[in-house]
């Protein structure tokens, strides 16, 4: 299904997602992907966490992609002029980086990435992962919802008693979303 498709996968800083970027790595190395370029957030580049250390998490996704990590903006701005990649997946999405999206801001690589690419008019992917997605960023994701090139990974409430505001990207419905993506389509059902 993505054979021969070259992807720019952006990390943001939701960190007890970063366990699951290997596996995403390795589902997309099974679709023959051509090649998976990572770019990551400063806080992604930057911080030790519970979840992962960021040594160790910067040279697995320069080991499992083959691809020298895009860590600034810099680097991640000949993305569009030179038409490198065919679609931009960011996932985990913070909550943060879709209100910067949704408000033009561009002050990372993944924000750089996402901006340079959509000016060769092709698709980006998001996979929320935000404690406030049901909550003030909810008119930012739906702002991009309506946006253009924009489509959403299936998502859902990841503890509704402990967390009600809070949303996850459905990671088993990623590949099928770049799929869709990729023909223009918005993936459905939306909230799972």
């Amino acid at each position: 299904m993505l054979e021969d498709i070259n992807i720019g996968l952006g990390i943001t800083g939701s960190f007890c997602n970063f366990p699951r970027i290997e596996g995403l790595i390795e589902d997309l190395k099974k679709e023959k992907v051509s090649k998976i370029i990572p770019i990551v957030s400063q806080s992604s580049k930057t911080y030790d966490t519970r979840f992962y250390l960021k040594d160790d998490f910067l040279k697995m996704l320069e080991i499992k992609t083959g691809q020298k990590i895009i860590k600034d903006i810099v680097g991640a701005e000949p993305l569009g002029p030179k038409n490198i990649i065919d679609i931009m997946v960011i996932v985990p999405c913070t909550g943060n980086t879709v209100a910067k999206l949704a408000t033009g801001i561009t002050d990372s690589a993944v924000l750089m990435a996402t901006k340079s690419h959509i000016r060769n008019n092709k698709p980006v992917v998001i996979g929320i992962s935000t404690n406030d997605g049901l909550g003030a960023n909810f008119k930012n994701i739906g702002q991009l919802y309506d946006t253009k090139n924009f489509y959403f990974v299936p998502f859902l409430q990841d503890d509704y008693i402990k967390k009600p505001k809070s949303l996850v990207l459905d990671y088993s419905k990623v590949i099928d979303t770049i799929v869709y993506a990729l023909k223009g389509e918005q993936i459905q059902p939306l909230f799972v």
